[in-house]
């Protein structure tokens, strides 16, 4: 499933008539670099969340036939939904015959999707999430067992959901979840809500939310102006020890 329902209202005046999915890094708009990156990597079928100017969105993809793949949408109407929210809305059009991956539409990586999707069936986890090393001001906390809580410096909140076992690692979340269907019948959050909500809620509960570690990936958050023009130099620089985003990479 790649999100892709945000209004990107710090990217405006873009966004003022382009839906965010629909900005473009180099040439090619970044939800487009997202989804060959995750065909790429062994999906056969996307699921997309639409909401901002959805239709526009619509159109693109069904323009590209969808990039060789089934493509479904799910519409949130109204307002997005968020991540969590947004997830639960699309739920009947999951296959639930395998764990699948999430994929933020803003966040351009070359992070291996292939041994991330590998180590999350091998692990047996409700969920794997793609986390790093990086300055931010919010980090989720992780254990021996997996995810324990969360902090926002920025609020001065530092939350755990149960008792630590081992050392506790504060580590930096990248916007790609792999999740076994198992997680739908858990979440009880209805309405909008973030993902993190039921992540933290199951993780007191005993479930295995686990990270795995792409320390040494390029990832670029598509977030602000300033953060497109340094996606969009990432791409034009074609920097050698990552290849051209949405052409393959290390997972393909």
């Amino acid at each position: 499933m790649l999100f892709a329902a945000g209004l990107g209202t710090r990217l405006r005046p873009l966004t003022d008539h382009t839906p965010k999915a629909l900005v473009e890094v180099g040439g090619v708009p970044i939800l487009e670099r997202v989804a060959r990156r995750v065909i790429a990597a062994g999906a056969d079928r996307l699921i997309v969340n639409v909401h901002h100017f959805a239709e526009q969105v619509e159109a693109y993809v069904r323009a590209r036939d969808g990039w060789g793949v089934e493509v479904v949408f799910s519409r949130e109407e109204g307002a997005p939904l968020e991540t969590g929210g947004g997830l639960l809305r699309a739920e009947p059009l999951f296959r639930k015959d395998a764990p699948f991956i999430v994929h933020n539409a803003d966040i351009l990586t070359d992070l291996p999707l292939r041994e991330m999707y590998a180590a999350h069936r091998e692990s047996g986890a409700l969920a794997t999430l793609a986390v790093m090393e990086r300055e931010t001001s919010r980090h989720f906390l992780f254990d021996d067992r997996g995810l324990l809580g969360r902090t926002d410096a920025r609020k001065g909140l530092e939350l755990r959901a149960r008792p630590a076992e081992g050392p506790v690692r504060k580590l930096a979340f990248g916007g790609v979840h792999v999740i076994s269907p198992e997680f739908f019948p858990l979440v009880t959050e209805r309405g909008a809500f973030s993902i993190l909500d039921p992540y933290l809620r199951l993780a007191g509960e005993g479930e295995r939310i686990l990270p795995f570690r792409v320390d040494g990936a390029l990832w670029l958050d598509i977030g602000s102006p300033a953060q497109l023009e340094a996606a969009r130099r990432a791409v034009e620089c074609s920097l050698p020890d990552h290849p051209p985003l949405g052409e393959g990479s290390r997972s393909g």
